[in-house]
């Protein structure tokens, strides 16, 4: 039998390794690929609302915080989770104990305003946030991340607010679902606010409907209700 000529051993190589080359093009695109879309979240279902002032609604009566508003727009029931004053630190010390208390079928992740205003760490911030869902996905729950202002006195006084670059690395990072600009543009308007880094009842509304809008566009919502 005659030997192959080296042409030919040259041609079998370069098929063989276009194939392999094929073969693990196709896996990194697996690995890249979008998570499918939500299962929307029948009615009753509870959903807990972690954050701070801006998730209690200082500025507005009980009935106007922004959970209560989601509550009415889904039809879920909608766990307020907010205390004033939390920094990420804080919330994640309480988040154990509430997903055991409300064993929530979704959790809305709202924190780390008084850590800016309180200037701590950007490093240490964003490893609180990051912690608080990895340990949130741990438990099998899905995870919807709220962008927060890059919170300043001065800037939210000149209405001159942007949402932080960490929630788009924590979201970014663990493939997480982010819902942006909402505060910005809600504390960006004086007639949205109660003061210089609260909203009104209004603003809290409309800051309940872009969220309710979102929650809908990334299919854990079926429809806003009227």
């Amino acid at each position: 039998m005659p030997r192959p000529s080296l042409l030919t051993l040259s041609s079998r190589r370069r098929l063989l390794l276009a194939s392999l080359g094929a073969a693990a093009l196709s896996t990194l695109a697996a690995c890249g690929r979008k998570p499918t879309k939500a299962t929307p979240l029948p009615d009753g279902t509870t959903v807990l609302a972690l954050g701070d002032s801006l998730t209690s609604g200082v500025g507005a009566a009980p009935d106007a915080a922004y959970p209560r508003v989601l509550q009415a727009l889904t039809g879920w029931n909608v766990v307020n989770a907010g205390v004033s004053g939390n920094t990420s630190a804080q919330a994640l010390d309480r988040l154990p104990a509430l997903l055991q208390q409300h064993a929530p079928a979704l959790v809305i992740v709202c924190i780390g305003g008084n850590d800016f205003l309180q200037r701590h760490s950007p490093a240490a911030t964003l490893a609180n946030i990051q912690t608080i869902c990895q340990q949130i996905k741990a438990a099998g729950i899905p995870v919807v991340l709220v962008a927060v202002p890059q919170f300043s006195l001065m800037a939210a006084a000149g209405g001159r607010l942007s949402d932080h670059p960490l929630y788009e690395e924590v979201a970014n990072d663990l493939k997480l679902p982010l819902f942006s600009a909402g505060w910005t543009q809600v504390l960006g308007d004086p007639q949205l606010r109660s003061d210089a880094v609260h909203a009104n009842a209004q603003g809290y509304r409309q800051f309940a409907e872009g969220l309710a809008q979102y929650l809908q566009k990334a299919g854990f919502l079926g429809a806003v209700k009227s």
